[in-house]
C-alpha cells in the first residue's frame, strides 16, 4: 500500500469515526480494531502497512512489537518522533493513526507483531497480526540420501532445495498419486522418506511447492537397486543327462537392476562364457560332468547370487557283465557276485529272483542260505545303465559224480610222489577233504593239499603193501556233497596188444593199467632172436637168446612202445613190466609174433569164442520167433483199453477233413446221445459199458479200410453251447477186425 494511499484511508477513517461521536455521543472506553486480516502476507523488498484504528481516549502510548520485543514506541498525537529500534529504522515506520509500515521488507520481517495500547486509567488493549514475507519460488532441486536406493535397506530420503523463495505448502506425487504419511512413507517439511524401499518404488516422483505468490512444480526418476534374484538355469538341449561327445550350452538368468552379469564356475575354475552368460560345451566327457556353479552378481551393489546346476554325462560299460558264485560262512552260505564295472555312471545290479530289497552298483554281492531250491537253478543279474541294459547268469550246482586221477612222479631225490586228483564239476567250486581210512588228512612231511584242494601230493611213496592204503577224497560246497575212495594199487598191467606191420618187421605194443595204479615206468623184455643188425653189407641176425631181456625203457605216461628191426621169419614173444621205483611188479601177458601156428592166447580164445558164438545164435534165433508169434497174436484178440475215470460228461465230435460231421459216443459220454451217430457208422455201432454213471464206450462194427481216417476231435462239458479247441485224431484200421473207439485223445 503506498503512503498516499494510506493517506487518503486515514482521512475516511477519521471522518467516519466523527461521525459516530456525532450520533452517538463520546464514548470514554480505550478500543483498538485491525482493519483488514490479520495473516498479511507480501513479497520481498515490497511496502505494507499493519493497520488499526485507536479510540476513546486521547493521546494513548502506542507499542508495536515484534514477537515479544518491542520495536517501535509513541504516544499517539504527539510531535516528540517515536522510538523505533535503530536496527530497524530503515524499514519500520509508524503512521499518525499508530498504524506499522514496513518499507522494502525482507525475509527477517516475517514474524508475529502485537500492537499494545495504554493510557492511565484504562485497561490496556492489544491487536496482533502475523506478516509473512515471500519471494518467487525459484531453482528448486531433489537430492537423495543415500545417493542410490537399495531394495531392502532402511529408508531412503528425497531432500528438495530451493536458490530463491520458500514454499508454505509442499505435496509429493508418486506415478500421479499423492503421497500420505504411512508406514511406508513419511513426507517432512523438506524431504519425503521411503522406508525399506522396494523395486515396487521405481518410477516418477514429483514435488509441488506453493507460496501464496508462486507455484512450482520438480520431478525425478528413482530407479531402486535390486537383485540379483534367486538364478534360473537351463541347459539345452533339455535332457536328464548326455552322453560322452555331446555339445550342449548352459544358461543362467535372473531379474535384476541393473541386469545381473553372469560367469560360471566348475572345479574350482572359472569357465569363459558368451555374451548372455551361456556356457557352451562341446565334445563333453564324463570328467566335465559334476556340480556348474553360476555366479550372478549385481555390478552396481555388488551383491551377488550363486545357484549349482548337475550336468550329468554318461558313458555306457564297455565290456559285458560277470556273474560268479561263491560259498562263504565256513561253506555254508552262497554268496552270488555280479560285476560289471567302467561306465558312468556304475551300472545297477540286482538280482530279482531272489531279492527286490537290494542292489549295488559296478560290483554287488548277495549272501543267502543255500537251499536245493536253488541246485541248478539259473539266476539271473540285471545290469541296469542309462544309456544300456543287459544281463549275465550263473548256475549254482552241487558237487557232480566224478573219477579221481592218479599221478606218479619221481622227485629230484629219486623218490616217488603219487598225487591224487579230485576233481568234481561245482558251482560254486567244491572244497576237498583228505582223509586215509579214518584220519583226516591234513599238510605235512608226507601230505601236501593243493591250495584249491583239489590235490593231494603224497611225498615219499612206499609201494609196499603196508602203504597202498584207501584215500578217500570228499567235494562239498553249500549245495552238497559227493565223495570217491581210491583204492592205490601197485604196478599193475591189466592188458596189453600187440600189433604187427605188414611186412612183420615192426610190431607196436600197446598196454593198459588201473586207473588207481602206482606206477613210474615200464621195462619192455623180448624172448627170442635177437633184433636184426643193420650193416654195410645188409641185415645181419644175432643168435638167439634164451630167456626174456630187457629191450627198452619207458616212462609211466606211455601206453605204447614200437619195437622195429624184426625178422619176419622168426618168432618173438615180448611182455612189459611195470615199475614203481625200484619195485616191479607182475608181467603183463606174453604177447607172441611170428610164422607158424596159434599163440596160447589165440588158441585160449578161439576155444572159448566158438561155443559162446553158437549159443548167442541160438538165443537170437529164439527172440525172434518169440516177437513174431506175439505180434500175431496180438492182431486177433480185440484191443480193449483200461477206461479212465472222468470228473465230468462231455461230448466227442468227430468229422472228416471233406467236411461230413457225425457224433461218436465215448467213454464219460451220457447215453441220450446215442442215436446220433452219424450216417457212416449207422447200423455198426453198440454201446458197451454203464450207461448210467457215463463210463461207456462204443464199439464200431465190421470197420473197414475206409474208415482209415485223421478227424478232427473237439470236446464239451455235458449241457454247454460251445466246443472247445479242436484235435486231431488219427483211426487206423489195418485188418477187417472190429475197433473200440474210446476216449483216446492224443
Amino acid at each position: 500500500m503506498s503512503s498516499d494511499q494510506f493517506e487518503v484511508h486515514k482521512w475516511h477513517i477519521f471522518k467516519f469515526i466523527l461521525l459516530i461521536f456525532m450520533i452517538g455521543g463520546v464514548n470514554c472506553d480505550l478500543t483498538i480494531s485491525t482493519l483488514g486480516p490479520s495473516l498479511v502476507n507480501t513479497t520481498v523488498g515490497s511496502n505494507v502497512t499493519l493497520v488499526v484504528t485507536i479510540s476513546g481516549v486521547p493521546d494513548p502510548v502506542i507499542t508495536w512489537k515484534m514477537g515479544s520485543l518491542p520495536v517501535v514506541t509513541w504516544t499517539l498525537g504527539s510531535s516528540v518522533a517515536p522510538d523505533i529500534a535503530i536496527i530497524h529504522r530503515d524499514v519500520l515506520k509508524i503512521e499518525t493513526d499508530g498504524s506499522l509500515t514496513f518499507r522494502n521488507v525482507s525475509f527477517v520481517y516475517s514474524n508475529t507483531y502485537t500492537v499494545e495500547i495504554v493510557k492511565s486509567g484504562f485497561k490496556t488493549v492489544s491487536a496482533t497480526f502475523v506478516l509473512k514475507v515471500y519471494d518467487y519460488i525459484r531453482n528448486v532441486s531433489v537430492n537423495t540420501e543415500p545417493a542410490d536406493a537399495l531394495e531392502g535397506a532402511e529408508k531412503f530420503t528425497l531432500q528438495y532445495s530451493t536458490l530463491q523463495g520458500e514454499a508454505d505448502q509442499w505435496r509429493w506425487y508418486f506415478n500421479s498419486v499423492e503421497i500420505q504419511n504411512n508406514s511406508h512413507y513419511t513426507v517432512g517439511q523438506k524431504s519425503l522418506v521411503i522406508h525399506q524401499p522396494n523395486r515396487n518404488d521405481t518410477g516418477p516422483y514429483t514435488l509441488v511447492l506453493t507460496n501464496p505468490f508462486s507455484t512450482v512444480t520438480f520431478q525425478r526418476k528413482i530407479t531402486v537397486l535390486y537383485g540379483p534374484d534367486e538364478p534360473m538355469l537351463g541347459a539345452s538341449p533339455s535332457q536328464a543327462f548326455f552322453v560322452s561327445g555331446d555339445t550342449l550350452s548352459l544358461s543362467c538368468q535372473a531379474e535384476g537392476v541393473p541386469q545381473p552379469s553372469a560367469s560360471w564356475m566348475f572345479g574350482g575354475q572359472t569357465l569363459p562364457v558368451s555374451q548372455g552368460g551361456s556356457l557352451n560345451l562341446t565334445n563333453v566327457q564324463t570328467s566335465q560332468g559334476g556340480i556348474y556353479t553360476c555366479v550372478l552378481v549385481n555390478v552396481d551393489t555388488g551383491a551377488q547370487r550363486k545357484r549349482n546346476l548337475t550336468v550329468n554325462v554318461y558313458e555306457s560299460p564297455t565290456a559285458s557283465p560277470m556273474c560268479s558264485v561263491n560259498a562263504v560262512n565256513g561253506n555254508v552260505d552262497l554268496q552270488f557276485h555280479c560285476r560289471w564295472t567302467g561306465g558312468t555312471p556304475e551300472a545297477l545290479l540286482s538280482f530279482p529272483a531272489l531279492t527286490n530289497a537290494t542292489s549295488g552298483a559296478g560290483d554287488f554281492n548277495l549272501t543267502i542260505p543255500a537251499s536245493q531250491d536253488l541246485n541248478g537253478k539259473m539266476v539271473l543279474c540285471r545290469a541296469n545303465h542309462p544309456l544300456r541294459q543287459t544281463r549275465c547268469n550263473i548256475t549254482a550246482t552241487g558237487p557232480a559224480k566224478f573219477l579221481p586221477m592218479v599221478l606218479t612222479t619221481v622227485d629230484r631225490e629219486g623218490k616217488i610222489v603219487v598225487t591224487i586228483h579230485c576233481n568234481s564239476q561245482a558251482t560254486p567250486k567244491a572244497m576237498v577233504t583228505w582223509s586215509k581210512g579214518t584220519e583226516l588228512l591234513a599238510n605235512g612231511l608226507q601230505y601236501q593239499i593243493s591250495v584249491d584242494t583239489a590235490q593231494l601230493n603224497i611225498h615219499d611213496f612206499n609201494t609196499s603193501t603196508a602203504q597202498l592204503y584207501t584215500y578217500t577224497c570228499n567235494c562239498s560246497n553249500p549245495l552238497g556233497n559227493n565223495g570217491k575212495k581210491t583204492q592205490l594199487l601197485g604196478p599193475t598191467i591189466s592188458d596189453s596188444s600187440l600189433f604187427p606191420n605188414q611186412n612183420g618187421t615192426i610190431v607196436t605194443m600197446t598196454w593198459e593199467v588201473p586207473p588207481t595204479s602206482v606206477i613210474t615206468g615200464f621195462d619192455i623184455q623180448m624172448s627170442g632172436p635177437d633184433l636184426l643188425t643193420v650193416t654195410k653189407n645188409g641185415s645181419r641176425r644175432k643168435r638167439a637168446i634164451e630167456g626174456f631181456r630187457s629191450i627198452q625203457q619207458r616212462p609211466g605216461s606211455s601206453r605204447s612202445t614200437d619195437i622195429s628191426v624184426l625178422d619176419p621169419k622168426s618168432t618173438y614173444y615180448f611182455r612189459v613190466i611195470p615199475i614203481a621205483g625200484r619195485t616191479q611188479g607182475e608181467p603183463s601177458a606174453v604177447q607172441r609174433i611170428g610164422p607158424g601156428g596159434l599163440s596160447r592166447p589165440q588158441i585160449i580164445g578161439l576155444a572159448v569164442g566158438i561155443p559162446c558164438g553158437l549159443l548167442f545164435l541160438l538165443l537170437l534165433i529164439g527172440l525172434i520167433y518169440l516177437c513174431v508169434y506175439c505180434c500175431r497174436k496180438k492182431r486177433q484178440q480185440n484191443r480193449y483199453p483200461v477206461p479212465r475215470a472222468v470228473e465230468k460228461v462231455v461230448g466227442v465230435r468227430l468229422r472228416y477233413r471233406t467236411g461230413h460231421t457225425f457224433l461218436l459216443r465215448s467213454t464219460a459220454f451220457s447215453s441220450d446221445d446215442k442215436s446220433t451217430v452219424s450216417k457212416e457208422f449207422q447200423g455198426r455201432t453198440s454201446l458197451r459199458g454203464n450207461t448210467d454213471d457215463g463210463d461207456c464206450s462204443v464199439m464200431i462194427d465190421r470197420v473197414h479200410l475206409g474208415d482209415s481216417n485223421v478227424y478232427q476231435l473237439a470236446l464239451k462239458g455235458h449241457g454247454q453251447k460251445d466246443w472247445g479247441k479242436e484235435r486231431s485224431v488219427n483211426i487206423i484200421v489195418s485188418g477187417e477186425r472190429d475197433l473200440i473207439a474210446q476216449n483216446n485223445i492224443h
